[in-house]
């Protein structure tokens, strides 16, 4: 459930994240918690609850569910649409976990995608035309020394190096790697490099950090003696691949990537305004921030981006239309939009600075009840701001109770997520962190001053993930509020942002694990409502909650609905 960000906005297809405290390097910025937020305390040794068992599934239903997840995920493969594969094959393996195959489908769709993202960022594309061999060995030997130095488990330094082999073995298959890098060159001799790959540096033993860099220079030398191929686009091959090797949510970022990802923490970019996602080969506007460029345009929520810049998303997979929107602040894209039922239009849109909102649709839904609502989008630097901005709003409009709605919402910075949570808790562990150093074991609590006692309800899908997580669970947990929806996303990993000193680069590591007040493990489990509700929620009805009682749930929004109903249950027993 990744979600991307672009210059152009956001286009959900890209994995969610909790950031923390990167180690120090020169000119770093530190998302450690701020002076408004709880001090962490070392935290003392505790007992984490299991893992509860997958319940039993009939085998040959298993055996149909999965061939078909291959049969539609190989299609999406065969259109090169690498995002939709990417996201349907981690929707199969949430649905039927543990499947060999869909894994191995998962990695190879992840390689393609990272690989487009990659050749369709500038930076990327510069670096390899600029940077020479051995710097980029020194690279790939830095990104090595941080994966040494702060990756929650320590690094297997075969199963990196095969990961680059990996990556470098789909990559001469891939039409974007092979037009930048090895034009004109007859497809046997490709497939000849790659059996060379294979049989030489595939599985060869790696001991450390060292040979794993050897691996790579001796790599980078056989393909251009063997293909002419640049020894810079190998060796980053390598690079990304081992990082790409560690988890879902480590990353080597460009600079352009590394931008992004600041944009992101700030709260603020340079594109169009729109959240999008791949829909069946186009790009669908999912959300379209208000007064930025793409509303003043007139484009809405719902539509669907066709072409861009002449080129219509037949030709482009979406990865490669998404990121030709990007461009520098004040330039323009044209693409065609087209809305529901209507014939597309084509229209000329300036990138500018956009504000991405952090707490949206802030009213009251029940004046009668004082039943408050607001959004949260995401955990960054503004939240805890713009938060307290919406609770005091609310509060002058009468508010006896609150509905918290995270649906959607992929995370953020740990610091704000514990920041919000002390906005509710007046005491106790929020969330506690356990990482392979010592520095990253935390427990994060609690103050009582500035706490407000309203009732809660929060809204939770599956679509809910990481600093989302942190805080329904330390809602559920301290019994603070009623949980509401269908079970979270299951991301329990803080991530840290290390930037390069042989680039103006990063890397994303996973450097802890994160769990709830009571010990509860969040990865690969999530956070379960309290009154579960269908996640397609138009006709759906609850099922019961915890006393028994059933809760109705009209057309429209199911689970707001039900949020609503239980808010007022609330204020019926007070």
């Amino acid at each position: 459930m990744l979600r991307r960000v672009l210059a152009a906005g956001w286009i959900a297809a890209s994995l969610c994240c909790c950031l923390t405290t990167a180690a120090p390097a020169i000119g770093q910025l530190s998302f450690a918690p701020t002076s408004s937020a709880p001090a962490p305390s070392v935290a003392a040794p505790q007992q984490l609850q299991a893992v509860p068992q997958a319940q039993a599934i009939d085998p040959a239903q298993l055996q149909a569910d999965v061939s078909e997840a291959i049969r539609v995920g190989r299609e999406l493969e065969a259109q090169r649409r690498w995002s939709e594969a990417l996201t349907y094959y981690e929707e199969a393996l949430r649905r039927t976990p543990q499947q060999q195959v869909l894994e191995e489908r998962l990695h190879l769709t992840r390689i393609h995608y990272d690989l487009a993202g990659r050749y369709g960022d500038n930076s990327y594309v510069e670096s390899l035309r600029t940077m020479g061999r051995d710097k980029t060995l020194e690279l790939y030997d830095e990104v090595l020394l941080k994966i040494q130095s702060h990756y929650v488990d320590p690094p297997h330094w075969q199963q990196l190096v095969d990961s680059g082999t990996a990556a470098l073995m789909e990559a001469l298959l891939d039409p974007l790697f092979l037009e930048a890098n090895l034009a004109g060159v007859p497809q046997p001799r490709v497939e000849g490099f790659r059996r060379f790959l294979r049989e030489k540096v595939f599985g060869a033993a790696t001991q450390d950090r060292q040979a794993a860099l050897n691996a790579a220079a001796f790599a980078a030398k056989s393909g251009r003696e063997q293909l002419g191929l640049n020894e810079t686009a190998v060796v980053y091959e390598y690079l990304c691949g081992a990082a790409n090797a560690l988890d879902p949510y480590s990353t080597f970022l460009s600079t352009g990537k590394l931008n992004e990802v600041y944009s992101q923490i700030e709260g603020n970019f340079v594109g169009l305004g729109v959240e999008l996602k791949a829909h069946e080969g186009r790009l669908l506007i999912v959300k379209v921030f208000a007064g930025g460029p793409a509303d003043r345009a007139g484009i809405r929520g719902g539509d669907l981006i066709t072409a861009v810049e002449g080129r219509t998303t037949d030709e482009l997979s979406t990865d490669q239309a998404a990121n030709m929107l990007q461009g520098q602040e004040g330039t323009t894209v044209e693409v065609a939009v087209q809305s529901p039922g209507l014939q597309p239009r084509r229209l000329r849109v300036r990138r500018e600075q956009v504000e991405v909102p952090s707490v949206d649709d802030v009213k009251i839904v029940d004046g009668a009840a004082g039943i408050g609502y607001l959004r949260l989008t995401c955990f960054q630097k503004t939240t805890s701001r713009d938060l307290d901005a919406a609770l005091w709003k609310l509060h002058r409009e009468g508010m006896k109770s609150l509905i918290i709605d995270l649906r959607g919402n992929p995370g953020g910075l740990l610091n704000i997520s514990v920041d919000v949570v002390d906005k509710f808790v007046d005491e106790g562990i929020i969330v506690s962190t356990r990482g392979r150093n010592p520095y990253e074991d935390y427990n994060y609590t609690a103050h009582r001053p500035g706490t407000w006692q309203v009732p809660l309800v929060v809204l939770i899908d599956g679509d809910s993930a990481s600093a989302s997580e942190i805080f329904a669970g330390a809602i559920r947990d301290h019994r603070r509020g009623t949980i509401v929806g269908a079970r979270s996303y299951g991301k329990g990993s803080v991530q840290g942002i290390y930037p390069l000193s042989t680039i103006n680069g990063g890397i994303r590591l996973t450097t802890a694990k994160f769990y709830s007040p009571n010990g509860h493990p969040f990865s690969k489990v999530g956070v379960s409502p309290d009154v579960a509700v269908a996640a397609n929620a138009a006709q759906q009805t609850a099922r019961p909650t915890s006393d028994g009682q059933f809760v109705q749930a009209p057309a429209g929004d199911a689970a707001l609905e039900t949020a609503i109903h239980t808010a007022r249950r609330q204020f019926a027993s007070r």
